[in-house]
């Protein structure tokens, strides 16, 4: 088996292309279960394999439970981004961690603008051992660096398209 590593740090150097430079794109499809609802009863797989959930509405809005939903998966992307973006960070700048935990809420509430639907987050971090001010800066350029804040915090580039059944 491989030895898992972080990610190069070399990924904080700046960019200066003209162009979006893709590095990644992680790829799912979501279909519809008993209730051919996918946030009911769907399930989301992931084009590797390696994702595949259950999804089932929350208790709280009225489902039974015993899944995931995508305010979790959200959360779990955000959460994740963050750490490896923190954890990235303090190594470049020689800031030794340990045990840096990263909590992710994502919410999805009704808007009082247009009465429709809008999601909101926060993230809570946890550094054991390191000064507080030293924290703190570190988790403002954390946010700066981490694409998952950059989105909640400017929106995100997105093109919804509708696909011909034959494709």
């Amino acid at each position: 088996m491989t030895a898992l590593l972080p990610p190069p740090r070399e990924w904080l150097d700046k960019y200066f292309g003209d162009e979006t430079k893709a590095l990644y794109t992680g790829r799912v499809r979501v279909t519809g279960g008993e209730a051919g609802h996918g946030r009911a009863s769907g399930v989301v797989r992931s084009d590797d394999g390696a994702l595949d959930v259950c999804l089932r509405l929350p208790v709280e809005m009225g489902g039974p439970g015993g899944g995931s939903n995508p305010e979790q998966l959200l959360a779990a992307a955000y959460a994740a981004c963050f750490h490896g973006a923190l954890n990235l960070y303090a190594s470049r700048m020689g800031v030794a961690t340990r045990d840096v935990s990263v909590d992710a809420a994502v919410t999805f509430a009704r808007d009082p603008v247009d009465g429709l639907f809008l999601l909101s987050a926060e993230i809570r971090v946890t550094i054991p051992g390191l000064n507080r001010g030293v924290a703190a800066e570190l988790i403002r350029n954390t946010e700066r660096i981490c694409p998952y804040a950059k989105m909640f915090r400017h929106g995100v580039e997105h093109v919804v398209i509708l696909v011909d059944e034959a494709a």
